[in-house]
């Protein structure tokens, strides 16, 4: 698997809890202290995110970073 999917799949992944923890882009930007354009630089795929960020990201979102990020794992695994 590519780096651009695997990428695409985390990016899902992040969407994805967002939005089941009902938050917009600027919601969540706003726990992060963040402008709200980082957030859509980061779902779009325009910014690559870093690992700290992640982990920042999984907090502000209430979710363990390990386990979201296992989750990231598994998901690619049923893409293949």
């Amino acid at each position: 698997m590519s780096w651009l999917q695997s990428s695409a799949t985390l990016r899902k992944l992040l969407v994805e809890q967002r939005q089941a923890e009902g938050l917009s882009q600027a919601e969540l930007a706003g726990r992060l202290g963040r402008p709200q354009a980082f957030i859509s630089r980061l779902e779009s795929g325009q910014r690559r995110l870093d690992v700290f960020e992640f982990v920042d990201i999984a907090e502000a979102l209430h979710l363990d970073p390990v386990t979201l990020f296992a989750n990231s794992i598994k998901a690619l695994h049923r893409i293949r």
